[in-house]
């Protein structure tokens, strides 16, 4: 029988271990740790690596996203105003339409409203240039033509009459467009101006007729300026250019001949014969440092502001040609023997002798040209743009990059009507422009019931058929657009933030957002309205006032209703 007990002798399984003294190093116990990890146990840090949540407001019926850079210009038709040309930084021009049928239910009352929406399609799409589109236009007074200018220094012309807008002439005659004008008048179909970065000023006119193989005609070019061309703007009439620079020069030009026809001369010009008016940084009234960047000119063609660095306005007298109207004559009436008491706080006036007996007749007269009839300066940055109203010409509209928009009343000697300091919320004003026409009732009571809208002017100093010209529309980097009505006082107070309590009580009845907003990257740089009663605008957007269109730096345009 077999012994299955353990033999004493045999070593057990503890003693078959390793001895601890026959080890050459005792290696410690370590208990485990976790792996080393990047994130932080700070929650202030956790939280700044959450992805942000953005809450957007989109007040936009439409939208165009077709450009892949920022847009930096936009025009529309000027007998079909819904159409719409933009031009930005891909180098490309596009072509669509913002005639928006207007639904039959607001989406509140639909019962599957839509999430998103598609972008409106291009009616064409226009290339060629290598370098960013500058500016955009359609002559006057049919739109036969959209010009295009580009900072490659191309100037290319298209026909309208062609639903794909195709290309009739191109030429480049400078390094970089700045800005494209059509001028008004009657006799002068197609024509308009450029100014360059070189100082220069090119007057073309668009004429197939006379030379079918080179419709592009060269009527005047002008080279005064020593810098950047940076404004100009034609008087009413047309007959007259005034072009600012950032050499801080002023001066008007007579393209057509006419005031030389007249008999109208500039003995006072430095520039000659060349120009009718000619003011410069060497004279220390008008001297403006660091240069002009802005012009307008009265709806009566006897005054045009400019604007520059420092918040720095000029207002000087032009030449009248032809029959001067009534509101041109009251205008230069108010500018003399207002006495001091109507000069407004922090400007000057100097003025000149008035020629209002002579415009009255209907007489062409020198006049006040080239004087200066107030110098102006309540901004503390540069002057981006101005406007005057058009119907009335007793209000003076000037937008910042301090972000702020002045009133200033022509028929008191540009007394400051108004400062809205916040109009952007510390962001560039790029564009102020007043309406035209008359805003329908429906849109006066809607603004006036409105809270949220800005009912920021009380609806007892409403009209119930407004004119548009006392509104003032006006844009700026914060990617918003508002609109301000410019009669009276400043209305009443309403709830919310302090900016937007103040700028209620300064006359905001509108605002539209949309844009990305924030400055750089996401600002509104330009936009187009389309008034009431303008041929092919939607229905529903008519009732309520103008359409405005935007330009974004954020490359989409929005329309608003």
């Amino acid at each position: 029988m077999v012994d299955l007990s353990r033999d004493q002798d045999a070593p057990s399984d503890d003693e078959a271990l390793l001895d601890p003294s026959e080890a050459a190093e005792i290696i410690p116990d370590d208990p485990d740790h976790p792996m080393e990890s990047d994130d932080n146990d700070d929650p202030e840090a956790d939280a700044a690596q959450e992805q942000e949540e953005i809450q957007l407001q989109n007040d936009s019926l439409a939208h165009f996203d077709h450009h892949t850079d920022s847009i930096f210009c936009i025009a529309n038709h000027p007998l079909a105003p819904t159409t719409i040309a933009t031009g930005g930084g891909d180098d490309t021009t596009y072509v669509f339409s913002a005639d928006i049928p207007s639904p039959v239910l607001p989406p509140s009352y639909e019962s599957s409203p839509p999430t998103s929406r598609s972008s409106i399609q291009p009616i064409a799409k226009l290339t060629g240039h290598t370098d960013s589109i500058n500016a955009l236009a359609y002559t006057l007074p049919h739109g036969e033509y959209l010009l295009t200018g580009g900072l490659d220094g191309q100037l290319r012309v298209h026909s309208t009459t062609d639903p794909s807008y195709p290309l009739v002439t191109s030429t480049q005659e400078v390094p970089e467009i700045n800005f494209l004008a059509p001028t008004p008048h009657p006799s002068h179909a197609n024509a308009f101006a450029l100014g360059a970065s070189d100082g220069s000023v090119w007057v073309y006119t668009m004429d197939p007729s006379s030379d079918p193989a080179n419709p592009l005609q060269v009527l005047q070019a002008y080279y005064l300026h020593t810098e950047s061309c940076t404004a100009g703007a034609w008087t009413p009439d047309g007959k007259l250019l005034a072009t600012v620079s950032e050499d801080g020069s002023l001066y008007v030009w007579d393209p057509f001949g006419e005031a030389a026809a007249a008999g109208i001369t500039s003995p006072s010009s430095s520039s000659g014969s060349q120009a009718l008016v000619g003011l410069t940084s060497a004279d220390q009234r008008f001297a403006v440092e660091d240069g002009l960047f802005s012009i307008a000119i009265a709806a009566s063609g006897a005054l045009a502001a400019v604007g520059g660095a420092h918040g720095m306005i000029r207002v000087v007298g032009l030449p009248r040609l032809g029959t001067a109207s009534a509101s041109s004559s009251s205008t230069t009436k108010s500018l003399k023997g207002s006495g001091a008491a109507g000069k407004p706080k922090g400007g000057r006036q100097t003025g000149g002798p008035s020629s209002t007996g002579s415009n009255a007749s209907g007489s062409s007269s020198a006049g006040q040209a080239g004087a200066i009839l107030a110098s102006l300066q309540t901004q503390s940055e540069s002057i981006e743009t101005l406007a005057f109203s058009p119907e009335h010409s007793s209000l003076l509209a000037a937008g910042s990059v301090d972000g702020s928009v002045c009133l200033f009343d022509a028929a008191h000697r540009f007394a400051l009507r108004r400062h809205i300091r916040e109009a952007h919320e510390g962001y560039a004003v790029v564009k102020v422009a007043f309406g035209s026409g008359r805003f329908a009732a429906p849109w006066a009571s809607q603004q006036a019931s409105s809270g949220s809208d800005g009912g920021g002017v009380d609806s007892s100093t409403r009209d119930e058929d407004a004119p548009a010209s006392w509104f003032l529309t006006s844009c700026g980097m914060d990617g918003v657009v508002r609109r301000w009505d410019c009669r009276g006082g400043t209305g009443r107070g309403g709830a919310g933030p302090a900016v937007q309590q103040q700028q209620q009580q300064q006359g905001l009845v509108k605002e539209w957002r949309g844009h990305r907003g924030e400055g750089e990257g996401g600002g509104v740089l330009g936009f187009v309205m389309i008034t009431p009663g303008s041929a092919g605008a939607a229905a529903a957007a008519t009732q309520v006032g103008a359409v405005v269109v935007t330009a974004g730096d954020d490359g989409v345009s929005l329309v608003f209703g």
